[in-house]
């Protein structure tokens, strides 16, 4: 290398020099000036794991008061075992028809659900005819029932005589998912 630029004469060497110093500022611009955010941006993603970890952890430390809220969950509510959850259902809709004043058209026949972990679903289509007071009254009593009844469609229109509304309602009730009562526990406690 040295006897090609002492060959060289003393333009021919300053040419030469300048042209290795932007080969390798291209060569820097190209490959390495992109990469100085990289440096920011992996302590970045490091202070955001470090945070992800110390939450997991915090999380994992109250799974005891998780489990003793699921099991106080749990506890709460009526148990209605599954061959008369759809009698209560519908028990329960007929009931709280009868005390709105809500007159019943016609019904389906109801659906159960089981994808829920905790919960199994009873659906029911209902057409009813009332006045508006009257509808709010039977929807309203029956969200506040312990059995967690929601209307999950509702379709109104005025009839002929536009004195009152039909209505086309979907009705949900969520049961709890329980197994039988344990028999041990209560032979024991009727002894």
């Amino acid at each position: 290398m040295k006897k090609f630029f002492a060959q060289l004469r003393p333009l021919e060497r300053r040419l030469a020099v300048g042209m290795l110093v932007v080969f390798i500022l291209v060569l820097n611009w190209w490959f390495i000036w992109p990469r100085f955010s990289d440096w920011g941006n992996l302590r970045n993603r490091l202070e955001e794991s470090r945070q992800k970890l110390a939450l997991y952890k915090t999380t994992i430390l109250q799974t005891t008061n998780y489990e003793t809220q699921v099991k106080g969950f749990e506890s709460q509510g009526e148990f209605v075992a599954t061959e008369d959850m759809s009698i209560n259902f519908l028990r329960t809709i007929q009931a709280q028809a009868l005390a709105s004043g809500v007159g019943m058209s016609s019904m389906s026949r109801s659906l159960t659900v089981t994808n829920d972990a905790f919960f199994v679903e009873q659906i029911q289509n209902i057409n009813v005819s009332a006045t508006d007071d009257q509808l709010v009254d039977f929807l309203y009593k029956l969200g506040s029932d312990v059995s967690m009844i929601r209307v999950r469609d509702l379709e109104l229109q005025p009839d002929v005589p536009h004195q009152k509304l039909n209505a086309n309602i979907k009705l949900v009730a969520s049961y709890q998912r329980n197994a039988a009562p344990n028999l041990k526990t209560t032979t024991a406690n009727a002894k």
